[in-house]
């Protein structure tokens, strides 16, 4: 499978282009028609405010601040100012965790926006005591995987834009352009529940046990997706005639 790893590595996301995550100077785009009533202030708001809305510890290279127990307890209750300030804080980092599965930050903007809102409508069952940012990288990946389940492949990676991936800086001569082209193709038509725990594990080298905790799944259960993805893409390749 070795072979395979690699080559999911370099054509999804070649040496040299994987994105710097940084929403400073645009924010999360967001149509207000997409937005339930309730939730335009705090979300719509936040959303068109561009670099304000990224303000938070983190804007400034800050460290972050420990969430106190009053907001998150607030947030619980459904207060909205809670529910903006950990919008502030959080949604930086909830980008950037989505788009490590999307590969897509168009679509990660639009998956922000709507994991915020399945954030506020289950405030309730929130637990101020296990911490924000790790329920709410839950609820993202949810909303990703979602997200991917409704896109074709064919829409999401064509053939031409599969082959304008250009090569990494010191790429592997083993490793040809035509198989970047192929495996970068056959990881689009990945079952979304196996891209993002391959795209998490394999091209983002993220630790299996922060996988399982986004994805609400055992560590075993993390390295059978990441298994049977390897497996569907090594045997997608040989049914092109190619050997990762």
């Amino acid at each position: 499978m070795r072979g395979v790893v690699e080559s999911a590595r370099w054509a999804v996301f070649p040496q040299g282009l994987k994105p710097r995550v940084s929403l400073a100077g645009k924010g999360v785009r967001a149509e207000a028609r997409t937005l339930p009533a309730e939730l335009l202030p705090p979300i719509g708001r936040l959303c068109m405010e561009g670099e304000r809305a990224v303000a938070g510890p983190e804007a400034a290279g800050a460290k972050r601040l420990p969430e106190d127990e009053e907001l998150l307890f607030a947030f619980q209750r459904g207060d909205l100012d809670a529910f903006e300030t950990l919008f502030r804080r959080h949604q930086r980092a909830v980008f950037g965790w989505v788009l490590r599965i999307v590969r897509n930050p168009s679509a990660a903007e639009e998956i922000v926006v709507e994991a915020f809102w399945r954030i506020y409508r289950a405030h309730a069952r929130f637990d101020p005591g296990r911490g924000f940012e790790a329920w709410a990288r839950r609820i993202a990946s949810h909303a990703a995987i979602d997200y991917l389940r409704r896109r074709r492949p064919e829409a999401e990676l064509t053939v031409e834009r599969a082959a304008a991936l250009p090569a990494p800086a010191r790429a592997d001569p083993a490793i040809s352009a035509e198989l970047r082209r192929a495996t970068a193709m056959a990881f689009a038509k990945l079952p979304a529940t196996l891209r993002a725990a391959a795209a998490l594990a394999v091209i983002e080298e993220r630790p299996q046990k922060e996988i399982a905790e986004a994805l609400g799944i055992s560590v075993g259960a993390v390295k059978l997706r990441v298994f049977r993805a390897l497996r569907l893409l090594r045997k997608e390749l040989l049914r092109q005639g190619i050997t990762p």
